[in-house]
């Protein structure tokens, strides 16, 4: 490892230590990685680190430290193919600038002042896990030796980590497919294949030998774009180009199109039926009873009587466009054009007022007097709050008191719901991001839901180009940030 002086060598491998004790006792997982990843920001004199775990179509930041906090719960588009060119080629610790990323997340590297990056890709059993990566300020740099033997060292001991299985992969569908070694090809400016690894041969049946030095032999996309092709096997492709950063050559990334998910229709219907008969029930019985002894009831118990018919109601209203915002558009990003500049701190005052009496009462809102303004879907934070709160109060008990926050730093702007509730354990903050997942089942759930809250906030925010986290709060409870594009920022927000 790197020299360090004797106070932060002690924190060094006092930080190791703590992994390796949690790993003999059987604990580990999403704490032991983000000690080893706060362990890489001092090995490497780095000003910040994240850990980019894989899932089967992406990847996610789901450890961070030191400068790249900011980053926690980001998607990485990781089968861009100029991220896939450089996990594939070179050696296994890789230094680079920042700008040679080729994607949005590079360009807000970049832009937030991380110049140069180096990454080590993390493999456990043959299998990739993810990349751990760290940053520097300083354009001109090199890291020496020792930097990249300690990166490499914790790349490593990641991927016993995650050999061991204690609590990792954090998303419950990954580790599943090694980005760098996924099917890939590098075309030279008259299009013809320079390149085309092992798996691109096996999923288009097309040997080496038969391909090198001919045209490109599928369709390909403008600019960033994805577009799909049938090969003449029936199976549907995915093909992404990017050109290589001072050369003329392109590289081409593709894929099996994913196969679409079960959509859990058995589960769905029980769980739906369920929440949308309850305030149904309940509507109907106050209206029966209004129809029947309007007359003879006192004018306050007819007031109370419509105002909870009216909770209901909207209760109603929004558990519909839950549902149908879950089977509705396919989660793809608005495009950039259509997101207009808004005020977050006048519209998050807004979404406060349209919660429920009973959520207003127990939040407490600290928000600036200003700050600069986001560009996105000002409609749809009405949606976001009220989501976020009414998590945040189901597992809380007694309505312990909920904090909203707000902020801003250069390239983003944010909003936090914070609770003193049960907490979340670290396990569970990307698991119940998936649809129809419940922290509590059968006869442990103590509270109603159709597990569909948080995973529409992520898929609300991700398709404006921000991120949305779950974090465990210091003290007790759970922290939810949102964050969404500067609106004067330089460069796209998106993943």
């Amino acid at each position: 490892m790197v020299d360090a002086a004797p106070d932060e060598s002690g924190a060094v491998f006092g930080g190791l230590a703590e992994v390796t004790e949690a790993l003999n006792s059987g604990g580990g997982g999403l704490p032991g990685l983000q000690r080893s990843v706060e362990v890489a920001v001092a090995v490497t004199g780095a000003s910040g680190a994240a850990f980019i775990e894989y899932a089967a179509d992406m990847g996610r930041v789901v450890a961070a430290a030191g400068e790249l906090d900011w980053a926690l719960g980001r998607p990485i588009d990781l089968i861009h193919p100029a991220v896939r060119g450089l996990l594939r080629f070179g050696t296994r610790v890789r230094e680079f600038p920042s700008s040679l990323i080729g994607t949005a997340g590079g360009q807000l590297l970049a832009n937030r002042g991380m110049q140069r990056v180096m990454a080590s890709e993390v493999t456990a059993n043959g299998t990739g896990a993810g990349v751990l990566l760290v940053g520097y300020r300083d354009p001109d740099g090199a890291a020496d030796e020792r930097q990249r033997a300690a990166l490499g060292f914790l790349s490593s001991f990641i991927g016993l980590q995650y050999g061991l299985g204690r609590g990792l992969p954090v998303y419950s569908d990954g580790p599943a497919v090694t980005p760098a070694d996924g099917p890939f090809a590098l075309l030279d400016p008259e299009h013809r294949v320079r390149t085309w690894n092992p798996p691109a041969a096996l999923l288009t049946s097309r040997p080496a030998e038969t391909v090198l030095g001919e045209p490109w032999p599928f369709p390909l996309p403008a600019g960033d774009a994805t577009i799909a092709h049938k090969l003449p096997s029936g199976v549907w492709i995915e093909i992404r180009t990017a050109r290589i950063p001072g050369s003329e050559d392109l590289a081409v990334s593709f894929r099996a199109r994913p196969e679409q998910p079960s959509d859990g229709r058995d589960l769905f219907i029980a769980l739906t039926g369920h929440e949308l008969r309850t305030p149904v029930t309940v509507i109907r019985g106050y209206t029966d009873t209004l129809v029947d002894h309007w007359e003879s009831l006192p004018e306050a118990s007819r007031r109370e009587a419509i105002t909870i018919v009216g909770q209901r109601a909207r209760e109603l209203s929004r558990l519909v466009d839950r549902l149908l915002n879950a089977v509705g558009d396919d989660g793809q990003a608005i495009e950039s054009t259509t997101l207009l500049p808004f005020d977050l701190v006048e519209s998050l005052a807004g979404a406060v007022e349209e919660l429920s009496g009973d959520q207003r009462r127990h939040l407490r809102v600290e928000l600036p007097d200003a700050l600069p303004k986001t560009r996105g879907d000002r409609a749809s934070l009405a949606t976001i709050l009220a989501e976020l709160v009414t998590n945040a109060g189901k597992y809380s008990p007694n309505w312990v008191e909920i904090e909203l926050t707000a902020g801003a730093d250069p390239q983003t702007v944010w909003f936090r719901v914070s609770d003193r509730g049960i907490g979340i354990r670290p396990e569970h903050v990307e698991r119940a991001f998936d649809r129809f997942w419940q922290l509590e089942t059968g006869d442990q759930r103590s509270s109603g839901g159709v597990g569909l809250g948080l995973y529409l906030v992520r898929r609300i925010v991700e398709r404006q180009h921000g991120w949305v986290s779950l974090r465990p709060r210091r003290g007790g409870g759970t922290v939810a940030e949102v964050r969404l594009p500067r609106a004067d920022a330089d460069g796209p927000g998106e993943a």
